[in-house]
């Protein structure tokens, strides 16, 4: 019965392609090339031998992390083109040198017998460099194998070496003819003009290019291949670490941002419920704005990144409900710049940063006071600041304001989403109360998708404040939400 082949590398679980390698031991231990040549081809579980594991014919799906086949990735076609470039260019460059030499010396050649020769004994490396490239990086030298993989490298290279004077001797000139004084062939007899091979041409080249063809070119290429394999390792491994780093940043948003959800639920109930012991028609009011305000937090539970008009729009919907808990005792004051409403925000921003200017605020006023929510632009930041005419930054039951869940879940969103490209400071305000300035970069919403287009749709439905450009409004606006 046939297994099926895991799609995952059991060491750093990074995705196999269907079309790339992976390596296995006899247990079926699968593992990516990155992990194989770092366990030095044995299986970390079993220490059983990693060999390569013949290629899935299923079809690649969405979402599979491509593991490096190397540093031509799909285009195998790259290092033969590369390959034949690189000795053309080197095959040019030792015929002139060879051509100034001879010709310093009173030698009667001409550039292009010169080329031709060397073109014969140089470009004929080309078609043999990719083959012991693959073979290096399929046999790399590791520190637990170097002395087999030496012993067999030295094999591959007199095999390298035998290829290198065949393709040579095909050539018309194989090698110099003393004798006859030019080149000649090691497989055609120009005198009776019929192929026949020349044993001694062979060896002779075997002898003289041996060393050279070992020392002077298998070597460098190998080190070359172990170069790219090293490198290739590097990027797979920042690779790895930045996907890794990317769903973990994800996740830690995603929770934070989950904080947030129940915590704004959980204060919102309680004021429902103190409201149903003296005034059921207002708890009630709260009821029927707590669910849209919940409907709009469902339709957005996935995005971590919204408009400025947006939230603005949430942040309506949630003072509603204060509305009918404080009554004339709350007022709502914008000041949003025009340009400003198109910025991109953290969704849930200002929400958990007004609800403390009303609990730590207004509701300690006895006969209530102002909330301002304000938005500017400067340069290529955003500023954004809420602040209250409550009694100040005064310890409650022995904890200082601006400790609570909240302001600490907004705090560490801000810090994981700007790094140090943010600020996020509470003071005193200096017509007394509380003001928190929020500053992170200026960023246009980008075009809307289909989906988002439906959900600003629904959202701009909410009843809530209403936000007017500059030069179509006073500096100041107070917010009084529909009845």
């Amino acid at each position: 019965m046939q297994l099926q082949m895991k799609t995952r590398c059991e060491r750093c679980e990074a995705l196999l392609r269907a079309d790339g390698h992976a390596y296995i031991c006899s247990y079926e231990c699968t593992f990516c090339s990155v992990c194989a040549s770092e366990s030095q081809g044995k299986c970390p579980n079993c220490t059983g031998e990693l060999k390569l594991r013949p290629r899935r014919t299923a079809p690649v799906h969405d979402g599979e992390i491509a593991v490096s086949e190397g540093p031509w990735g799909n285009r195998p076609w790259l290092i033969w083109a590369a390959s034949f470039g690189i000795w053309t260019l080197v095959a040019l460059a030792a015929s002139g040198s060879i051509y100034e030499l001879w010709r310093s010396r009173g030698y009667p050649m001409t550039f292009v017998s010169v080329l031709v020769s060397e073109l014969s004994q140089i470009l004929t490396y080309a078609p043999l460099t990719p083959l012991v490239l693959a073979l290096a990086m399929r046999f790399p030298i590791q520190r637990g194998n170097w002395v087999r993989r030496s012993l067999l490298h030295l094999l591959f290279a007199v095999a390298f070496c035998i290829a290198h004077i065949t393709l040579r001797g095909l050539t018309p000139y194989a090698a110099w003819d003393g004798k006859l004084g030019r080149f000649v062939s090691a497989v055609w007899n120009s005198q009776t003009h019929a192929f026949a091979i020349n044993w001694q041409i062979f060896k002779n080249l075997f002898l003289s290019n041996v060393v050279d063809d070992t020392t002077g070119t298998y070597v460098p290429i190998v080190l070359v291949a172990h170069a790219l394999s090293y490198y290739r390792r590097f990027r797979d491994r920042e690779l790895h670490s930045a996907k890794l780093q990317m769903q973990l940043t994800r996740s830690h948003l995603q929770a934070l941002k989950s904080h947030l959800q129940p915590h704004f639920l959980f204060n919102t109930m309680h004021s429902i419920s103190a409201l149903m012991l003296t005034d059921v028609a207002a708890a009630d009011k709260m009821m029927s704005r707590l669910s849209d305000l919940l409907r709009m937090s469902l339709e957005s539970s996935g995005i971590q990144i919204t408009s400025l008009h947006r939230e603005l729009e949430f942040v309506a919907g949630y003072l509603e409900i204060e509305k009918v808990r404080f009554g004339e005792r709350l007022s709502i004051v914008l000041d949003i710049a025009a340009e400003t409403l198109d910025a991109q925000v953290p969704s849930l921003l200002l929400q958990p940063l007004v609800e403390n200017a009303i609990r730590h605020g207004i509701s300690r006023l006895s006969s209530g006071g102002s909330v301002r929510i304000a938005a500017s632009r400067d340069g290529r930041d955003l500023y954004l600041r809420v602040s209250d005419n409550g009694p100040g930054l005064v310890s409650v039951a022995g904890t200082p304001r601006g400790t609570g869940l909240g302001l600490r879940t907004t705090r560490e969103r801000l810090q994981t989403l700007y790094g140090n490209q943010h600020s996020f400071e509470i003071h005193d305000a200096p017509s007394g109360g509380v003001e928190v300035c929020v500053r992170i970069p200026f960023r246009i919403e980008p075009q809307l998708s289909m989906d988002e287009e439906n959900f600003a749709g629904t959202t701009s439905s909410s009843e809530g404040a209403e936000i007017v450009p500059d030069g179509e409004r006073p500096q100041a606006l107070n917010w009084n939400p529909s009845k």
